[in-house]
Formats: structure tokens, sequence, C-alpha cells
């Protein structure tokens, strides 16, 4: 049976995997690192205003380094891939993550790398393929390299908010890397795409509402107390998730055709989440399984 800390995890990828709805439906066009800026920023100072606590000592520097990997640099490599290549085989060299985190976790966190692990990881890389990939697909380098390295720096930001646990309330922690994420992704946004529209309709100002309120403050709080309370491991399988309820999500909303390669494909994902999360992996696994109270140390289903 799965860990119930793990299905309320879950719902952190099944909402961003509602971000390519919103923004194709709601928000303006061509503007994709504004609605990133939007999401992180106002979400991480109203959980600083709310929780009242700034970073102290190391945790000024640690919150610019979990901001960066988790939510500037990632979404900034996702913008790229997103324009260099073919949604899907942007999300298919995504689905690496949870092989580089289980990679990253034997050496920083004492994982043990198992069969298992590793079976399910390459299952979800063929489970999303499947999902997502066409096979029209062309490669560009530049493409390649941004979506490969997305992938790198979220594994980083994942295995590193596990091994820097913050004593700070969660939600303080969580608006501090929204914070830092945000302010990294202004520069870039402003350079790329220059300054935000002039007026903004009601559908937009309700979708970046949602993008922020529950898309970052309510789905990063929850993703970031999952890595608390859960392996690393086991936190990154989730990730998948995000591509089905997006692909989901436009069939039964946008009338998106959904193929039996697809269904397959979401099948393989799910196959892979439950077998990586339904016990502890390796041998200190169980003890990765912490108390939150105790403080220690294209269809572009993809674009989300």
């Amino acid at each position: 049976m799965l860990n119930k800390q793990l299905l309320l995890t879950a719902l952190a990828p099944a909402i961003w995997g509602t971000t390519y709805l919103v923004t194709t439906e709601f928000l303006p066009p061509d503007r994709p690192l504004l609605a990133a800026v939007i999401r992180a920023l106002p979400a991480g100072l109203l959980l600083v205003a709310l929780t009242r606590r700034l970073p102290k000592g190391d945790w000024w520097w640690r919150s610019l380094v979990l901001g960066t990997l988790n939510i500037g640099a990632f979404l900034a490599l996702l913008f790229v891939a997103a324009y260099r290549l073919p949604g899907g085989v942007a999300a298919t060299l995504g689905a690496l993550q949870p092989l580089l985190v289980a990679g990253l976790s034997t050496g920083l966190l004492g994982e043990r790398l198992t069969r298992r692990t590793v079976l399910a990881g390459v299952a979800g890389v063929v489970g999303v393929s499947l999902l997502v990939l066409q096979s029209s697909a062309r490669l560009d380098a530049i493409g390649v390299a941004a979506a490969a390295g997305g992938a790198v720096v979220m594994a980083f930001g994942v295995v590193l908010s596990k091994r820097w646990t913050s004593p700070a309330p969660l939600l303080a922690t969580t608006g501090w890397q929204l914070v830092a994420g945000g302010l990294v992704l202004v520069p870039v946004a402003l350079a790329v795409e220059g300054a935000p529209p002039a007026s903004l309709s009601g559908a937009n100002l309700a979708g970046y509402a949602y993008l922020a309120l529950i898309g970052a403050a309510f789905a990063y709080a929850l993703w970031f107390r999952g890595i608390r309370a859960l392996p690393a491991t086991h936190v990154t399988f989730l990730g998948l998730l995000s591509p089905v309820v997006a692909t989901l999500l436009g069939w039964l909303v946008l009338g998106q055709r959904l193929t039996a390669w697809q269904l397959l494909g979401a099948v393989i994902v799910l196959a892979a989440v439950v077998a990586a999360g339904r016990r502890p992996l390796g041998r200190t696994g169980a003890d990765n399984y912490q108390p939150l109270t105790t403080p220690r140390r294209a269809t572009d289903a993809e674009m989300v």
C-alpha cells in the first residue's frame, strides 16, 4: 500500500499538470517567462509575509541555491528547451530526473541504488515517451542540452532540499525558495520577453492568480513537505504524473486526440510511480520517512 504522505505529495505534480491548460486558455500568448515570474515571486512574498520569517546564517545562500535549482534555473531551461525542441522530446529528457535523483541520493544521502529503482526509472522514461513523443520529432543540440540541464538542476534541487532540512517552518522555507527563484527569473524574463503587457484581462489575472496561489504557494509547499518526510527518490518519481495529468486534461477539456499508445504510456508511468513508492528503497530507506515535526539535516503536456 502506498504511503499516505506519498499520495498527498502527488497532489503537487498533479497540480503542475494543469499549467499547460491554464497557460493556453487564460494567459497572454508567448509570455512563459513572465508566467514563471508571476507564478513564483508573488507566492514567495506572500508566504514570507504570512510566516514573518527571514533566513538566518547559512540559509541566506542555501535559499538562493535551492530557489535557483528548483525554480529559477529549472524554469528558464525548460523555456529554452520548449522553444528549441518538439514538446515530446523535452518531456522525455525530463523524465530522466528520477534516475538522476537516485544516483545523486546514493552519494549525497546514503540511499542504496536498487534494481527496482532503475527498472522503475527506465519504465518512467518509456511511458512518458509513449505519452508525448511524436515520430516526427527533430533534435536540436541547444534544446537537448537545455532539457537535460533542466533535469539535472531539478535533480540536484530535490536532493539538496532533502539534505538541507531547515529548522524554520515549512511555509517559510518554501517562501524563501520561491522568492529566490522568482528574482533569478526577473532579469531573464525582461531580457527575453521585454516589459509586461500594459493591460491584462480578467481571465489573465485569474490565470496568474491560480498559478501563484495554487500552482506555486500550495503545490510547492506540498512538494517540499514530501521531500522532508519521504526518501528523495520516492518523491521525484511523482513528477512523472505531470505529463499524464496534462495529457488527460488536453483530451477532456481541449478535445485533443488520445491514442492507444498514449494510454499505454500513461499506464506504464503509473506503474513506475507505484513500483517506486510501494516501500522504502535501499537499506536506509525506512529511516528517511521523517515525522514532519522533527527537523533534520505540443499538446505540450510537459510544460508544467
